[in-house]
C-alpha cells in the first residue's frame, strides 16, 4: 500500500456545468484511483487523487484532455505528503 501516492489538483477552465466530476470519476474508476472532485467558487475543479504513479500519470493525462463539453486552460498539480486514506473517488458538493 506504501506506492500509493497522492496529488491535489486544481482545473482550470471551462470546467463546471458540463460534467467534469463526472467524467473525473469515471477515469478514476478506470485508472483505480481514490479521492474526491468538488467545484471551487472560482469555476475551477479541484481534486484529489490517490494511485500509483502509473495510474495517476494516466489519470492526469485524461484530466487534461476533458470530456467533449469541457474545455481545460490550465491544470496545477501538487504531490501531497500527508495522505488520507479513500476507498473510493466520490463528488463532493
Amino acid at each position: 500500500m506504501n506506492d500509493l501516492n497522492q496529488l491535489h489538483i486544481i482545473v482550470s477552465g471551462s470546467v463546471q456545468g458540463v460534467g467534469y466530476r463526472y467524467f473525473a470519476q469515471m477515469k478514476a474508476v478506470q485508472y483505480e484511483i481514490t479521492g474526491w472532485a468538488k467545484n471551487r467558487d472560482d469555476g475551477g475543479v479541484e481534486i484529489i487523487a490517490s494511485g500509483t504513479d502509473h495510474h495517476l500519470n494516466q489519470f492526469v493525462n485524461e484530466l487534461r484532455e476533458g470530456n467533449p463539453f469541457s474545455e481545460v486552460v490550465d491544470i496545477q498539480i501538487k504531490r501531497i505528503e500527508e495522505k488520507n486514506i479513500y476507498h473510493s473517488f466520490t463528488i463532493k458538493y
